[in-house]
């Protein structure tokens, strides 16, 4: 149930955060793809493997990169036009991290019980 609640929390963070950079590309069902395809990848990679064996920061800075790569990747598959696609992918990967990095310390206590400061 740790983990359910946890998907949900960085899937509402997730699509709100697309939604605001990647509103004016595309239609909703395609930033629900994204924010889906994202959640799973980055949970796992960056939340459950990342997270326990390094620092938030270690952890923040993969998120960062992953949630570039993965929301431009599949802008460029997805949206008709993709004017300046990298430059929201930007800000967009960047507000991931900067939000992931208190996730981080929600996972951690709650999900993870890692007794340590992040």
């Amino acid at each position: 149930m740790e983990h359910a609640k946890a998907l949900l929390i960085k899937a509402i963070m997730t699509f709100a955060i697309l939604l605001l950079f990647l509103g004016s590309y595309a239609g909703i069902g395609d930033i629900l793809i994204i924010t889906l395809v994202l959640g799973a990848i980055s949970y796992l990679a960056g939340d459950l493997f990342i997270l326990p064996k390094t620092s938030n920061l270690t952890a923040s800075l993969a998120d960062f990169a992953l949630s570039f790569l993965v929301i431009w990747g599949l802008g460029l598959m997805l949206f008709e036009q993709a004017n300046g696609l990298i430059g929201a992918s930007l800000f967009a990967a960047a507000l991931i991290a900067s939000a992931e990095w208190f996730f981080h310390s929600y996972i951690a206590d709650r999900v993870l019980h890692i007794n340590r400061k992040i």
